[in-house]
């Protein structure tokens, strides 16, 4: 009985590491920097149209610039033109960020180790909110006050 569970446990395992990108390699790495990256974290998706393209590899404080640098890991079958934008978007109130990258018209692609020029930074809901919530608090219905 024990056997069988360690073989079942064993092709669990196998089915998992096969499905998963854990042990696929591949790909290049470019670099994109922001201002503020908001939730995301390596391993978070790079998509493109919706569809996972890669994956973030790293992201560190540039210490003369202070910008949040992004390397991106994206499929080896996608060439991102030189003018390609990348966005970090968030998946809803509840959800995790990616990025998503859009691709641009230049005939010209990016090479690895090169940096994505045009960015656009995460969108903070939680500070967007309250900004909502404490400025329709302060502003007095029209009228207010006068008889």
């Amino acid at each position: 009985m024990g056997a069988l569970v360690l073989v079942v446990a064993g092709v669990f395992l196998f089915y998992a590491y096969s499905t998963s990108e854990i042990g696929k390699g591949g790909g290049y790495e470019v670099i994109a920097r922001f201002t503020t990256v908001g939730g995301l974290k390596p391993g978070s998706d790079v998509r493109m149209s919706g569809i996972k393209v890669g994956t973030v590899s790293s992201q560190i404080l540039d210490p003369k610039s202070y910008l949040a640098e992004v390397t991106l890991s994206i499929d080896e079958s996608i060439l991102l033109p030189v003018d390609s934008s990348a966005a970090v978007a968030s998946e809803g109130l509840l959800g995790g960020n990616y990025v998503d990258l859009v691709p641009g018209a230049e005939e010209q692609t990016l090479k690895p180790g090169e940096r994505i020029e045009l960015t656009q930074d995460a969108v903070d809901f939680v500070q967007m909110l309250s900004k909502f919530m404490f400025q329709a608090g302060t502003s007095a219905p029209a009228g207010a006050g006068s008889n």
